[in-house]
C-alpha cells in the first residue's frame, strides 16, 4: 500500500520508521525496565514442545506468554477463547522471529545493549509512561522475562538485517516518480484523508479464512472501543505499524482501487470492514479530510478560556435554572478574556482553564464543535459536559496553511517505502519456505 506523500515531507533517510522504529507495544517497554531491574518474579515454565523450527523450539509457554501479551496491551478480552483463536497467529508470530533471530545471527548481527536503551526511551517517551510504573505494570502481568527479550531482539536485529540487506536493492525509475506525480495532480481537488491501517498478510490461498477471520476479530474489537494504535503495533505486518498504523494524508489515487473506493464511504472516526487486496486483508481508519489548498480547520491553533459548574443528577430544578442564569450573564457581559477568566472566579465556578495554543483536533469532540464555530472574542451559550455545565470564550485562533503539492523527492521516498516494503515481505517469505518446521499438536 502506498503511503502518503506529503506525509514524508523533511524525512532524511528512506524507510525511517521501518528500520528504527519497534513494533512493540506499551507492555514491551514496560517489560524491558523491569527486566534490567529484576523486578520479574519467577515463574514455572511449561516445557512441551509447540514448535521446532531449524534448530530452536517454541514451547507452550512461549505461546501462552505471548497470546497474553497481546491480549493485555492491544485491549482484546482476556477469555479461553480468544486466546484458542488467536493461537494459530501468535505461534506464526513465534515462528517468524525465530527465523529473524536465526538469520541475523548467520550474519553476525546483533542488537547492543545500547540498541536496546535507544529503544526503550523512545517508547518511554511516546506512551507518557510514569516513573515506576513500568515495573509494576509487568509484575501485574506476569510475563517472564524471556518473552519480552526475545521480542524486542527480533524487532531490533530484524530491522538491521532488512536494512543490511535490502536497502541496497530498493531503487524507483524516474518513469514511476513521473506517473505518481501526474496522477496527484490530476487528483488536486480531491478530498484527502488522514488514515491509518492495520494490515494482515496472506502468504498463501490455504491461509485467507484464517487470516479473514482475525481480521473480522479485530475489526469488532476496534469499533467496541479498542485502540487502533495499539492493535495495529501487535498484530500488523505493514510497516506502519511502528507509527501505530498511521499513513498520514492520502488520496484515493495513492492506494489501490478497493481501498480506495472503501475509504471514500467513511466518514471521520469510522472504521472499514476487512478489505481484500494485494498481498492480504486490510483495515482502514479515518481520521479527518481536508481539501487540499484550503486550511483545515481542525489543524488550526487556538486560545481559549474554558469554564464549567458540576451539576449533581440531584440537583433540584431551582438551582439549574439560577446556574443557567448566571453562566448567561457571565457571558454576556465579558468584554475580554482576561474579564472573562475573572468574572468566572469571582462567580465561584470551580473550573476555570486557560487553555493557550491547542490544537483543535485534540481537543474533546463537543468543545471542538462549538469553538470552530466561534468568533474571536465570542463567547459560547452554557452547554452540557460529563456531570455539569461549561462555557467556552475564543481568544485567538491561527488557521493552519494549506497542504502544499508532494514534490517529486517526496514522491520518490513513498515508492521507495513500498518497494522496501515488498522486499522486506519476501525475505521474510523465503526464509519460511527454506526453514524446517514442525509444529506439534
Amino acid at each position: 500500500m502506498v503511503g502518503s506523500v506529503i506525509a514524508t515531507t523533511g524525512s532524511n533517510a528512506v524507510f525511517k520508521r521501518v528500520l528504527i522504529g519497534l513494533t512493540l507495544s506499551l507492555s514491551l517497554v514496560a517489560a524491558v525496565a523491569a527486566f534490567r531491574a529484576g523486578a520479574v518474579p519467577a515463574v514455572a515454565q511449561d516445557v512441551r514442545i509447540a514448535a521446532v523450527v531449524n534448530d530452536s523450539i517454541i514451547t507452550t509457554s512461549d505461546l501462552s506468554n505471548r497470546s497474553l501479551l497481546i491480549l493485555r496491551s492491544s485491549g482484546l478480552q482476556d477469555t479461553p477463547e480468544n486466546r484458542q483463536r488467536l493461537s494459530a497467529r501468535v505461534l506464526r508470530t513465534l515462528i517468524d522471529e525465530k527465523l529473524e533471530t536465526q538469520e541475523a545471527k548467520r550474519l553476525n548481527i546483533t542488537a547492543s545493549k545500547e540498541d536496546i536503551d535507544a529503544a526503550v526511551e523512545r517508547l518511554v517517551k511516546q506512551n507518557n509512561l510514569p516513573k515506576g510504573g513500568i515495573d509494576k505494570f509487568l509484575q501485574n502481568l506476569g510475563i517472564p522475562k524471556a518473552t519480552l527479550i526475545d521480542q524486542i531482539t527480533a524487532s531490533l536485529t530484524w530491522n538491521k538485517v532488512i536494512q543490511t540487506r535490502i536497502s541496497a536493492d530498493v531503487s524507483v525509475a524516474d518513469q514511476e516518480v513521473n506517473e505518481l506525480m501526474q496522477r496527484v495532480k490530476e487528483t488536486g481537488a480531491t478530498p484527502q484523508s488522514n488514515v491509518s491501517e492495520i494490515f494482515l498478510a496472506v502468504d498463501s490461498p490455504a491461509q485467507d479464512d484464517e487470516v479473514k477471520r482475525l481480521a473480522d476479530r479485530l475489526e469488532q474489537q476496534l469499533k467496541s472501543g479498542g485502540s487502533f494504535a495499539s492493535i495495529a503495533q501487535q498484530f500488523s505486518q505493514s510497516p506502519t505499524a511502528a507509527d501505530g498504523g498511521s499513513l498520514g494524508w492520502i488520496n484515493p489515487s495513492e492506494i489501490s482501487p478497493a481501498l480506495g473506493k472503501t475509504l471514500e464511504t467513511l466518514s471521520p472516526g469510522e472504521i472499514s470492514p476487512p478489505v481484500r487486496a494485494s498481498g492480504g486483508y486490510y483495515i482502514l481508519g479515518l481520521l479527518d479530510r481536508r481539501i487540499p489548498g484550503q486550511s483545515n480547520p481542525n489543524e488550526a491553533q487556538v486560545s481559549v478560556i474554558e469554564a464549567g459548574a458540576p451539576v449533581p443528577a440531584t440537583a433540584p430544578a431551582e438551582f439549574r435554572e439560577r446556574l443557567a442564569k448566571a453562566l448567561q450573564d457571565l457571558a454576556r457581559n465579558a468584554t475580554s478574556c482576561p474579564a472573562f477568566a475573572a468574572a468566572a472566579r469571582k462567580l465561584g465556578l470551580p473550573f476555570v482553564k486557560d487553555a493557550p495554543n491547542v490544537m483543535v483536533s485534540t481537543m474533546a469532540p463537543n468543545i471542538r464543535h462549538i469553538t470552530l464555530d466561534l468568533k474571536i472574542g465570542q463567547i459560547s451559550k452554557p452547554f452540557p459536559v460529563q456531570g455539569g455545565v461549561g462555557l467556552v470564550m475564543l481568544c485567538g485562533r491561527k488557521d493552519a496553511p494549506p497542504p502544499q503539492p508532494p514534490t517529486a523527492e517526496q514522491v520518490r521516498l513513498t515508492l521507495e517505502r513500498e518497494h522496501f516494503d515488498i522486499l522486506a515481505r519476501r525475505y521474510l517469505r523465503d526464509l519460511r519456505r527454506n526453514a524446517y518446521v514442525d509444529i506439534r499438536g
